[in-house]
């Protein structure tokens, strides 16, 4: 039996923050690629629901590692504080501060978007604009943070891996996409698609499509390296070679997480992309491609964390 320190929390922390980053970073990117959404168009509505989106996982999953920590305890409630007195270069203090600023610039953001369309002489365009440069850095920093904070302990052969952070920053960009698409199936208007609202559902799902595929490349160079390498690191892999979590990464993870969303989109993606056809998936579709994207996420942290508590160095 295996005494775990990090649980539930921990994990919810590092989901909900790569969550809410990867919607905040998406949204940002799709407003400044369509020039600020000055047109009324679909890109300003996905940069919307991106926006409306970002802050609220953050801010939860920042919540939960506090109460985590116990500075709620009788006499601690404002221990947090101290994260913020002394400024120096380990993962845990600078990402302390990476993440409060993305919450006040993902807040000032999605104020920004409080109405649902821009208007000619829409006064909050100039500082939407400048907000979305300044949630892209953040949130792609939020995202990286997660996987840095795991691999900056060497006493945790799992999460030893160079690749780690890119892993979790890709699975953060394609869980926003996710968490974006999910956001406008279930709350968006539910009428017969024109062309408009088919090519806004063409872009998310080919962007998670695109995603989905690097993240699965940049798991196998995470498996191969780990497989690779000689000693701690090379046996901690083992976990998920034939070990404990064997199954749950790649059933749960890889086929469920990864494999399977990839497929569907690609039946309803292809007929668009080389055929020019209008692309329509069924709502239901749609939902089910968004939930099983964001259960891998999930999957992702909770094996990770896991893995590296249930594991050590050789001879430990």
């Amino acid at each position: 039996m295996h005494e775990l320190t990090w649980g539930l929390p921990v994990i919810l922390y590092l989901f909900l923050g790569g969550l809410g980053a990867g919607a905040g970073a998406v949204s940002a990117s799709v407003l400044l690629r369509s020039g600020g959404g000055e047109q009324h168009g679909l890109s300003f509505k996905i940069a919307r629901c991106g926006a409306l989106i970002a802050p609220f996982p953050v801010i939860l999953g920042t919540a939960l590692i506090v109460l985590e920590l116990g500075t709620f305890q009788a006499g601690n409630w404002f221990r947090f504080i101290n994260l913020f007195k002394v400024i120096n270069l380990s993962p845990m203090s600078i990402g302390s501060w990476v993440l409060g600023l993305f919450i006040v610039a993902s807040l000032v953001y999605a104020y920004t978007f409080l109405k649902s369309d821009p208007h000619p002489g829409d006064k909050l365009h100039k500082l939407r604009i400048m907000m979305a440069w300044i949630v892209v850095p953040l949130g792609v920093s939020v995202a990286l943070y997660t996987g840095i904070l795991l691999g900056a302990m060497p006493a945790r052969p799992f999460w030893n891996s160079p690749i780690l952070a890119l892993l979790f920053l890709v699975s953060a960009l394609s869980t926003g996409v996710a968490i974006i698409l999910l956001g406008r199936t279930v709350f968006g208007k539910h009428t017969t698609q024109n062309d408009n609202q088919s090519h806004d559902a063409y872009l998310l799902a080919s962007s998670d499509m695109l995603l989905i595929a690097f993240e699965i490349a940049v798991i196998f160079l995470f498996v191969m390296y780990a497989h690779l390498t000689i000693g701690s690191v090379k046996a901690a892999i083992g976990v998920i070679l034939g070990g404990e979590l064997t199954s749950l990464f790649w059933v749960g993870f890889v086929l469920f997480g990864l494999v399977l969303p990839i497929l569907i989109e690609l039946k309803y993606v292809i007929p668009r992309l080389l055929y020019q056809k209008q692309y329509e998936i069924p709502r239901l579709m749609e939902i089910t491609v968004s939930v099983l994207v964001l259960v891998g996420g999930f999957l992702l942290r909770y094996i990770v964390v896991i893995a590296g508590q249930i594991t050590g160095p050789i001879g430990i």
